[in-house]
């Protein structure tokens, strides 16, 4: 259901696109009421004619300043009202003058009193008082209810003419006895006089009536409507009267404009199915449906009868769209789209069609990957040429011989070419700001070594630096191997543990050879704390970067749910080896599990070059067993479960993994000792001599000591 309510959207409206600029004539571009004028419309002759629209607007008004009719106050439901009230009195006299009830019998009677809610002490009151005072206060209620009932009383008055019932108790008497009073005369007090619909109608016909036809005049010249001024109806209707409103179009166009979008959009619509990587991110399907609606809206506006017209950068949308999704096809089919809408029913449809289509498919081929800003100038700079390049040839096809025509032509497109370079940049990079989306421009600028996020690593914590250059480096190679995105895994891995930059001496490969490990004195759970806090840290500080949404996933799933083995291990070795004791989710990363290509090849690289860099395997039958037992470990965790990885994935994987490693971790040559006696010119007394050297054979990275080795999953 929601995919086809947005389909009839997007139908709705590319149809308003395609008739929108029929709705507006081209010299007065006045239509409807609440459009804006775009321009001064001026009378061409005096006139004189009577508004309609601002006599039924006095007439109206007239009608509205009549106050509602009311009837006379009805005596008949005064008299009601008394009879109801002695009625009521007679009531409470008998119960008074029952000398065999008890007193709670005369209460229990005294609630059976129809119209009167007495409360219990005000029954109390009147079963006190003697017969005299009694008999003047339902003598006094009477006269009371009278005087009331008397005036006119609407609906919405009653409450107020029962506030006033107090003021008109005789002084002569108490406090009690007067809310006495007022409390038996309160329930009686109802409307006498009501709203009569035809007296008020027959008044406001009458008000209407009394009110003359207006007249409007014109001289030649005068200023009908300002430009920048909201139409209304009496603007619309002085248009009319000079006749310079353009009829809307008819009913067969408007089927034929339904019709039109209707292909269009079903069209794209089953191609963009094929593309289910691009309809499961719905904030990338919803830019690239803004993004298409807004150029159209924008393209149909333009008037096409001069060079002007084509300064419109029709290229920036297929550039968009490429380096958004990184994925020629898709621009090029939607460009398509846009063409075709865009020249539809338009003058010279067919040149501007073919203008649209070259320059927007020569834009895209020569984009590419986006991975240069010099590559957007080169696309529309390529865009503008050849667009001029088949204006040229379709005006000269059509006997156009004008030169200077041709120039201001080709001069307009160009312009067009490089407005649409400056445009595409900006609007992906909006989208990769606020968006979150990954373009490789975006990328590329974030990987550059002087990011501050990136020098505030290298500053505080140059072992993970190191370590996440090298773990970049594999999963790179690895990613092409497997048509993954390339740039993308390099960059996450180079983010994926800047988290550690917040405490980076708790990390085994920020600590001194032969110093103190800050965890050999911590609980295992404030260790596993420490340790998995780099997840989250480095989410945080990915969020004040403002890092892209997909670099902050690979921050989140390269440990997925994984255990800190080691630390749980010394948790479960101090309980005495009974596991229950140990709270297990102390001792797990919170995830989520990697759920791309991209963050489950970051997983595996880091895994694997943390495991080989501990173990050092002695040749390539051992390495691969190492990667093996890493590639075996993560799919028996199912950390792995949530990706697309297939197996023939998971095979070029291991393959890669093992050749890159087996490069980088191969044997060195250790140098034999050279006897070189010093020149007697340079010698050096025995004090400065200095000591002999060592060879040392070179090694990435140090490896890791042994009571770190179980710690696989957290190669930290």
């Amino acid at each position: 259901m929601p995919t086809a309510i947005v389909l009839i959207l997007l139908y709705g409206m590319i149809t308003l696109a395609l008739v929108f600029p029929f709705l507006l004539n081209t010299n007065t571009a006045l239509l409807e009421e609440g459009q804006v004028a775009t321009q001064d419309i001026q009378a061409p002759h005096a006139l004189t004619y009577v508004s309609t629209i601002l006599t039924e607007q006095a007439r109206q008004n007239a009608a509205r300043n009549v106050s509602p009719v009311y009837t006379a106050p009805d005596t008949s439901i005064a008299r009601a009202q008394r009879e109801r009230l002695r009625n009521a009195l007679a009531y409470i006299n008998s119960v008074r003058a029952d000398s065999y009830a008890t007193p709670e019998q005369k209460f229990a009677d005294l609630a059976f009193l129809e119209g009167i809610t007495l409360s219990t002490e005000d029954a109390q009151a009147i079963l006190g008082l003697n017969d005299l005072r009694w008999q003047a206060i339902q003598q006094e209620a009477v006269l009371v209810l009278e005087q009331a009932m008397r005036n006119a009383i609407r609906e919405e008055r009653v409450a107020e003419v029962r506030r006033t019932l107090p003021t008109m108790v005789s002084l002569a008497m108490s406090e009690e006895q007067a809310a006495l009073v007022v409390e038996l005369v309160e329930p009686f007090i109802v409307p006498n006089s009501f709203y009569n619909e035809e007296l008020t109608q027959a008044a406001r016909e009458k008000a209407a009536a009394a009110i003359s036809p207006i007249s409007r005049s014109f001289q030649a010249g005068e200023t009908i409507v300002q430009r920048g001024r909201v139409l209304k109806a009496e603007d619309i209707e002085a248009l009319q009267a000079f006749g310079l409103v353009q009829p809307k179009p008819d009913i067969g166009f408007w089927l034929q404009s339904v019709l039109v979008s209707f292909l269009i959009v079903t069209l794209l619509f089953f191609y963009m199915r094929r593309k289910k990587s691009i309809l499961s991110d719905a904030r990338l399907t919803t830019v690239l449906v803004t993004l298409f609606i807004l150029f159209l809206f924008s393209a149909r506006l333009l008037p096409t009868d001069s060079p002007f017209s084509y300064v419109f950068p029709y290229a920036a949308f297929s550039m968009v769209i490429g380096a958004l999704v990184i994925n020629s096809e898709v621009a090029l089919v939607t460009s398509v789209g846009l063409a075709i809408l865009t020249a539809y029913a338009q003058p010279h449809a067919l040149e501007l069609l073919m203008y649209i289509l070259v320059s927007t498919q020569f834009s895209v081929l020569t984009l590419g990957k986006a991975r240069r800003m010099v590559a957007f100038m080169i696309a529309g700079l390529t865009a503008g040429a050849a667009g001029a390049l088949i204006l040229v040839v379709l005006h000269r096809m059509s006997g156009v011989t004008d030169v200077l025509f041709i120039v201001y032509l080709t001069a307009a497109v160009l312009f067009s070419g490089i407005a649409s370079a400056g445009l595409a940049l900006l609007l992906q990079f909006v989208s990769a700001q606020y968006l979150g989306f990954s373009t490789a421009l975006h990328l590329i600028d974030i990987s550059r070594p002087d990011h501050p996020l990136l020098r505030m690593l290298l500053t505080n914590a140059p072992g993970t630096y190191q370590h996440s250059l090298q773990v970049a480096n594999l999963a790179e190679q690895a990613a092409e191997r497997i048509q993954a995105d390339v740039l993308l895994v390099r960059v996450g891995a180079i983010y994926h543990d800047i988290g550690k930059a917040l405490n980076p001496a708790f990390y085994i490969e920020n600590q001194v050879a032969g110093a103190t490990n800050p965890h050999d004195q911590l609980d295992p759970a404030v260790s596993a704390k420490i340790i998995i806090s780099h997840v989250t840290d480095g989410l945080s500080l990915a969020r004040k970067y403002r890092l892209p949404r997909r670099i902050q996933d690979f921050i989140l799933e390269h440990h997925g749910t994984m255990l800190t083995r080691y630390q749980y291990a010394r948790a479960v070795q101090r309980a005495g080896g009974d596991e229950s004791k140990v709270d297990i989710q102390q001792f797990r990363y919170p995830g989520p599990k990697p759920r791309s290509k991209e963050t489950a090849i970051l997983m595996l690289a880091d895994g694997c070059e943390a495991k080989v860099r501990a173990e050092m395997p002695k040749n390539e039958q051992e390495l691969r067993q190492v990667i093996k037992s890493v590639f075996d470990q993560l799919i028996a965790l199912g950390q792995l479960d949530e990706t697309p990885l297939t197996l023939r994935d998971l095979s070029e994987l291991m393959d890669a993994f093992t050749t890159i490693l087996r490069n980088v971790y191969h044997p060195r040559l250790l140098y034999p000792k050279l006897a070189e006696k010093p020149q007697p010119a340079l010698a050096l007394s025995e004090a400065q001599t200095p000591p002999e050297e060592t060879p040392i054979p070179i090694e990435i990275t140090q490896p890791v000591p042994k009571r770190l080795k179980t710690n696989v999953e957290n190669p930290s």
